[in-house]
């Protein structure tokens, strides 16, 4: 399985704005797009203020780019849930961005139980997630309403787990979710509707990006 290796702060600079790449990082003044907000490379500050110039084309690959770098997910895997949403009834864009919220590594990240997406996805590869009291080692699992998410037992041994239940506490989570930090679990209510999914993220110029 590809994964994206290189510097994460360097999608949120081409991105031109947070995508929250790094967890806890990127709300303390150490973040790098504080420092350096233009997009990287040698014409990164000339690319400044050129948003207005852009052709729609190219808006409509930003809104694509940034959905998939939020998720963290690579254009096939991306273009085959675009393909899933499309058959599915209701708002094309609506449908992607609610299958891409029911993604496991994703509701351990909106739990609160991972400081990012990233941390969440490793969590889940390394076997510490149960869904429905059954070992999930697979990220982009879907999961539906009335699904239970919960720490294994093995897992609960590890300090990062023991530490947690002070951290978790403070995180915020979404309506969709019933979240039980003390037994390290949450359960799926419903499909999320739009206002709880990240308002950044265009969907309708990325239903244009594919129906070109």
């Amino acid at each position: 399985m590809g994964r994206y290796i290189g510097p994460v702060c360097k999608l949120c600079r081409r991105e031109g704005e947070k995508l929250f790449l790094k967890g806890e990082r990127c709300y303390s003044p150490k973040c790098s797009f504080e420092k350096r907000g233009f997009a990287p490379g040698q014409h990164g500050r000339t690319r400044q203020g050129r948003a207005e110039r852009e052709s729609d084309y190219a808006r409509q690959l930003r809104a694509k780019q940034r959905a998939r770098r939020v998720y963290g997910i690579f254009e096939r895997q991306f273009r085959r849930y675009f393909g899933v949403a499309l058959q599915k009834k209701g708002l094309t864009g609506l449908n992607l961005l609610q299958t891409l919220e029911m993604r496991l590594d994703n509701v351990v990240y909106r739990l609160g139980y991972a400081a990012n997406r990233s941390q969440a996805r490793q969590l889940v590869n390394h076997g510490h997630i149960l869904v429905n009291n059954h070992r999930a080692d697979i990220p982009s699992m879907l999961l539906r309403p009335g699904d239970v998410v919960t720490v294994s037992e093995n897992a609960r041994r590890k300090t990062y787990w023991k530490e947690l239940v002070d951290v978790a506490d403070k995180r915020i989570c979404p309506l969709w979710l019933d979240r039980d930090v003390k037994n390290l679990s949450g359960r799926v209510l419903r499909v999320p509707e739009r206002a709880e999914i990240d308002g950044n993220l265009n969907e309708q110029l990325i239903v244009e990006y594919y129906s070109r």
